[in-house]
């Protein structure tokens, strides 16, 4: 019961976007000119131990969420662990103690392996047979996420009973550590082989960033329906059967497809970002993987840990990054949060500019695009009328000198270098305006503002949370009256929106606002 609370929760969280989610599906096979997959299929929505950016991941309640919100063709992605007598359980790592409760269950159990090559410590599944994982119970092992969802007993599941209890439309299985367990006299081939013999069980795709494992099964499938693809992992890791690097086997894909029809690569093969986390041009991946006719699926994509500041912390962006960028797209999405690539590819993709509106409803901007540049500057604004808005906003603040001006607060210090500027001896405290003391716009002439260095907001900062480092201190303040003139000259606009919320309160510097 307690999986079943926990599901409806999460349903009633996500239930409006459902709504705009269910648009489409059936649009995918009319629109398959529009994709450049390899096929010109719709891009699927792989979901990596079901909706486990919000439940424990391989949960029943993650992958039911997923089967609930993701699109009506979603895959359930399974990382395939093996147990002391063999068994096969969904669990996203070899090791069991960052992702249930097992260091509770078996204290003092605690081995150490040499995992390709490294000694490695932790609670290994090749140390407990099915009976015993049976007493252990799935949590959050992403610790930057909530756990409200823990503690409702989610069961480690097999492999087989995740898809005869789930039924889903496509299911995917991903063998991480082949040649670890069978240091550990178990089989991954003959587990696999053996499963896909079951005529309950139907696997659509196998991975392995292991090219003997897939070779040794690659003839077993050759006339299947089941799909081998070749996971890659960072470009200097070297892959143990072959001893190069994936760097150097990413250059033989002629190689690659004598045993896969696909590949895995992280996002950041086919879109690399630099050391400030800025978008760098698109690799050739996807046109050379589909050059040689193999599928493309990229992974790693979270809503919850940023990748590059271009997406300005709107994850559906990235993904159309990925799959709508008029040169490529990948063939598959790898995802924690399935219902975002899913609303990306089904809603959103091919939109452009020509998008209508569904309902009448006015976007206002606040202080121009100001998680883009500072608010309230000529560049926020120029991004904010390019972005679409309807309506550019105005907060008029007042200067020294009578000039109108438009700052997103009155105090100089949340939007400006000043405080660290020579005007800090300016600083007082008006209880009227703010608690604590603050550097007021009426305290400077308008000149005297323009000399500061303008300063992007970041409300989340103590999160590690910052907005668009590259552009913090571009821009330059405007007047009312150069506020107004870029609104007449924007065609696009609907109008604009001035409030005046503290500028009548300076009482004491003689301005007054009529």
């Amino acid at each position: 019961m307690g999986s079943l609370r926990g599901i409806t929760v999460a349903v009633l969280v996500v239930q409006a976007l459902l709504a705009s989610v269910a648009l489409v599906s059936a649009q995918g096979s009319s629109n398959r000119s529009r994709w450049q997959t390899l096929n010109g299929d719709v891009p699927f929505v792989i979901a990596r131990g079901g909706f486990s950016g919000m439940f424990s991941d391989s949960s029943p309640a993650a992958y039911r969420l997923a089967l609930l919100t993701g699109p009506t063709n979603v895959i359930l992605w399974c990382d395939v662990q093996l147990s002391k007598d063999a068994a096969g359980i969904c669990f996203p790592d070899l090791k069991l103690d960052n992702n249930s409760d097992i260091t509770t269950v078996f204290p003092n159990k605690q081995k150490t392996y040499l995992v390709n090559g490294v000694a490695t410590k932790g609670w290994f599944s090749v140390d407990y047979t099915l009976k015993d994982i049976g007493n252990v119970i799935l949590n959050q092992g992403v610790f930057s996420r909530s756990n409200k969802f823990d503690g409702n007993n989610y069961p480690i599941m097999t492999v087989a009973d995740t898809y005869t209890l789930l039924k889903p439309p496509g299911f995917w299985l991903n063998i991480q550590h082949n040649a670890f367990y069978a240091q550990h006299n178990l089989s991954m081939r003959n587990f696999v082989i053996s499963l896909t013999r079951n005529v309950t069980v139907t696997v659509d795709y196998i991975s392995s960033p292991e090219v003997a494992f897939l070779r040794s099964i690659a003839a077993r499938f050759q006339r299947s329906t089941t799909k081998l693809v070749f996971r890659f992992l960072e470009l200097d890791t070297v892959e143990p059967s072959t001893n190069l690097t994936y760097g150097s086997l990413l250059k033989n894909l002629t190689f690659v497809k004598t045993f896969a029809s696909g590949i895995i690569v992280p996002k950041s093969y086919v879109w690399p970002v630099d050391s400030n986390l800025y978008l760098q041009p698109s690799t050739s991946v996807v046109l050379d993987a589909h050059k040689e006719g193999l599928e493309v699926f990229a992974s790693d994509f979270t809503n919850d840990v940023p990748f590059s500041f271009n997406y300005s912390y709107d994850p559906v962006a990235e993904y159309l990054q990925f799959v709508d960028n008029g040169k490529f797209s990948v063939d598959g999405v790898i995802s924690d949060f399935p219902i975002t690539p899913s609303a990306a590819i089904n809603c959103f993709a091919h939109l452009g500019r020509n998008a209508s509106k569904q309902v009448d409803l006015l976007v206002i901007s606040k202080n121009g695009a100001s998680g883009d540049y500072p608010g309230c500057t000529d560049q926020a604004y120029t991004k904010a009328i390019q972005d679409g808005v309807d309506v550019i906003d105005c907060p008029v603040q007042m200067t020294k000198d009578g000039t109108p001006i438009c700052l997103g607060s009155i105090n100089l210090i949340d939007s400006t270098d000043v405080a660290q500027s020579s005007f800090s001896n300016l600083s007082k405290t008006i209880p009227e305006i703010m608690q604590g003391s603050g550097i007021f716009t009426f305290d400077m002439s308008w000149r005297d503002i323009l000399s500061l260095t303008t300063a992007i907001s970041s409300p989340q900062s103590e999160y590690k949370l910052f907005r668009n480092p590259k552009f913090k201190n571009v821009g330059k303040f405007l007047t009312l009256s150069e506020f107004l003139a870029m609104a007449k000259s924007a065609s696009s606009l609907q109008g604009v929106l001035m409030f005046l919320s503290e500028c009548c309160l300076p009482c004491r510097a003689g301005i007054w606002c009529n």
